[in-house]
Formats: C-alpha cells, sequence, structure tokens
C-alpha cells in the first residue's frame, strides 16, 4: 500500500526543475569551451601576433619604407621606388604621433626628408634647402643661401638615361651644390615666373624650406608653406628596391640599395 503523502511529495519534487543542475549544463561548459578555444588560438598565434605588433611600432618609431608615387624629386628618386627612411635620425617619438619623447639631431640643409604636409596632411618626401636663421632667395631656378649662389654642373648621363625620352629632351639637368653638398636637379627653361622664382625669405626658429629636386613638378614650401620641425618624420637614405610602373611593374634592378644623395 502506497502512502498518498509520501506519493504527493514525490511528484511534486519530480515536476520541480533542478535549477542548479540546469545552470551548471548551460553557462560552464560554454564558457569553459570558449576559453580553452581562445586560449589554444593564442598559444597557436601568438608568434605571429607578437611579431606583428612588434613590426608596426617599429615601422612607426624606428624605421620604415615608403612607396614614392609621383616624380617630384626626379631625377634622385623615380616613381616606384620603396625608400628607406631612419625615424631615429633627428629624435624619438611616441608611436603613431608626432610627439617627440627626445630630441638629439636637427635636419641640415641637402638631406631628404620624409613629413607630414601642413597643407593636407599627406605624407611628403623632399629635400631640406633652407634651415632656421637662413635666408633663401631662387631666381629663375638658381637658389641663394644668405646671398651666396649654389652652382651648377653637368650632371652625369647615367643619372639622366633613367629618364624617359620627352623628359631628357624638355628638361636640363644639373648637379647643384650648396655649401658642401650636392645633388640632382631637373628643370625647364623658361623665364623668371612665381615659381621658379621667389624670396628672400628668412627662415625662423624651428621651421624649414624644403623644395623637390624636379624643381617645376613639385608641390613644395613654394605652395604648401614652411614646414615645423614636428612634422619631419625622418631621414630618407637609401632605394630599398624600385619597380617600373611603365613597364609592367618590373623591378629596376639597378636602383635597389642605392644611396640616395
Amino acid at each position: 500500500m502506497v502512502d498518498k503523502k509520501t506519493s504527493d511529495t514525490d511528484a511534486r519534487q519530480a515536476t520541480q526543475p533542478d535549477t542548479q543542475g540546469s545552470a551548471e549544463s548551460t553557462d560552464n561548459p560554454i564558457v569553459d569551451s570558449l576559453g580553452q578555444r581562445l586560449y589554444r588560438g593564442w598559444l597557436e598565434w601568438r608568434t605571429l601576433v607578437i611579431f606583428l605588433i612588434v613590426m608596426v611600432l617599429f615601422r612607426s618609431a624606428i624605421a620604415d619604407w615608403n612607396q614614392v608615387p609621383s616624380g617630384s624629386m626626379k631625377p634622385t628618386i623615380l616613381e616606384g621606388d620603396r625608400v628607406v627612411v631612419n625615424k631615429l635620425a633627428y629624435d624619438l617619438k611616441v608611436p603613431f604621433t608626432t610627439w617627440h619623447v627626445a630630441e638629439w639631431d636637427d635636419p641640415k640643409r641637402g638631406e631628404i626628408v620624409t613629413f607630414y604636409s601642413p597643407d593636407d596632411e599627406k605624407l611628403l618626401i623632399k629635400r631640406v634647402i633652407g634651415v632656421p636663421g637662413d635666408v633663401i632667395t631662387m631666381r629663375n631656378n638658381q637658389i641663394y643661401v644668405n646671398e651666396e649662389p649654389a652652382t651648377y654642373s653637368r650632371l652625369g648621363s647615367n643619372i639622366v638615361n633613367q629618364l624617359d625620352y620627352y623628359q631628357r629632351h624638355t628638361h636640363a639637368f644639373f648637379k647643384e651644390k650648396i655649401d658642401q653638398t650636392e645633388h640632382a636637379v631637373m628643370l625647364r627653361p623658361a623665364q623668371p615666373n612665381d615659381y621658379n622664382s621667389f624670396g628672400p625669405i628668412e627662415i625662423p626658429d624651428d621651421k624649414y624650406l624644403m623644395l623637390g629636386d624636379n624643381r617645376d613638378n613639385s608641390r613644395d614650401s613654394r605652395r604648401i608653406g614652411l614646414v615645423e620641425r614636428d612634422r619631419i618624420t625622418g631621414r630618407a637614405h637609401t632605394v630599398a628596391f624600385s619597380v617600373d610602373y611603365e613597364g609592367y611593374y618590373m623591378p629596376r634592378l639597378d636602383r635597389f640599395g642605392r644611396t640616395l644623395n
């Protein structure tokens, strides 16, 4: 004979949900499974993740290579060159910013530098022509630094021959010497105008005058103004490698590892 009270109690217990068991069966296995997958994923990919983080920080604060899309620095730098930039040449910056942690040198006249344009914040590459304290004048594409004229001599054919037929026959090519530094320039023979003639301009403290070596085809300080010191990100010194945009992107092997003067 079955006790009615006992039977009713057992029935109620059988129909009540087991909340504790349900919680354990719905929560812990999911959390444990997700945590295990994340941990296994980290173990598998941690080397690559750490490598990528180090590379990004390295390129932001120590050294980088920049592609040159325009011809404003011809004949020194051609379209398709990938140039190496030393970001520790002048200072140490907080990665991904232009905030200076420490400074130990300043850009010098004749050096090729990268900087953020004060006009549109694009990253540009140009040559330093005027440093703080200089008085710069240009008269029909001839540079005067502190009233001393730059001197010009014939440029070697090995540099000129890198350019196409049209450019070789529509430009004049020279080796420009300012003080003890010299570099290649190209220009179009023309009458004095507002682009090939300016100044005198006195360069104030903490600012620099930048020009492209392709003097008549460069958006530089003649258009964007003087460049502040903290906008300069590094010094370009070598062509890492180069491809010919107009030649099916074939590599220019003779430009690999070329030092920039």
